[in-house]
């Protein structure tokens, strides 16, 4: 009976987590619904314009799977812009190795990113998203390096790196 129980809680925990981002409370979508961009395309177009990993990162909230983005050890000078619109996001010499796998910032470009709050996956974290287009770049923390305490933790794929 008590592993019946646990298969069943288990199930419903899983079931919930998966359905967490299509359910109306979860602020994911509503993190850009809420927003007017400067750059605003319809689904077809940022189709057309980005990779399929792209968009399900940059316009589906998606997360491309640790370690996998060349940029995480992309270390030269230069500037990380938005792979939507290509606006500048960060600069190089904000960049740090957190281990976590992505590319990881202790500061944006001043008025680069907007920042919404996202309940998905039953935890409250603050979402990361570039203010010309809205695209979705991964998530901010406070356990980031001097001066700002903050680690800005993007996907790779969202970003595209220029070298100067």
């Amino acid at each position: 009976m008590k592993k019946r129980n646990f298969l069943w809680g288990g199930t419903a925990i899983l079931g919930t987590t998966l359905l967490s981002r299509y359910l109306p409370w979860s602020s994911i979508d509503m993190a850009t619904a809420n927003n007017e961009f400067e750059i605003v395309k319809t689904e077809s177009d940022w189709r057309t314009i980005l990779t399929p990993e792209q968009f399900n990162v940059l316009r589906k909230h998606g997360t491309e799977r640790a370690h996998t983005s060349p940029l995480d050890k992309q270390y030269g000078k230069g500037t990380y812009v938005c792979a939507g619109c290509a606006l500048p996001l960060f600069s190089s010499e904000t960049k740090f190795d957190s281990g976590t796998g992505w590319p990881s910032f202790f500061a944006p470009i001043e008025g680069a990113i907007g920042t919404s709050v996202d309940k998905s996956f039953f935890t409250t974290r603050v979402e990361v998203h570039c203010h010309r287009c809205g695209g979705h770049l991964g998530h901010v923390f406070n356990d980031g390096p001097q001066p700002t305490g903050k680690r800005y933790c993007m996907n790779g794929v969202s970003l595209e790196f220029i070298s100067s």
